[in-house]
């Protein structure tokens, strides 16, 4: 296994693990309420996300595309 491969599986990973946290924040009592109130999620749970996706894609990239 390449250490590109091996990069790409890592950042698979995470990314995935912090899209799981940001899920999570977004059904606590405190995510639910934030977004009723305001329409939008907490600037944490934001981060979570967004940050989860992009690792799981450049992840993914690296482990299934990257020769």
């Amino acid at each position: 296994m390449g250490s590109s491969k091996l990069i790409g599986v890592v950042l698979l990973v995470v990314g995935v693990a912090l899209l799981y946290f940001g899920y999570q924040a977004s059904q606590s009592v405190g995510g639910q309420i934030s977004a009723t109130l305001t329409g939008q999620y907490t600037d944490e749970t934001m981060w979570y996300l967004i940050g989860g996706a992009a690792a799981a894609v450049a992840g993914a990239f690296l482990t299934f595309f990257k020769k």
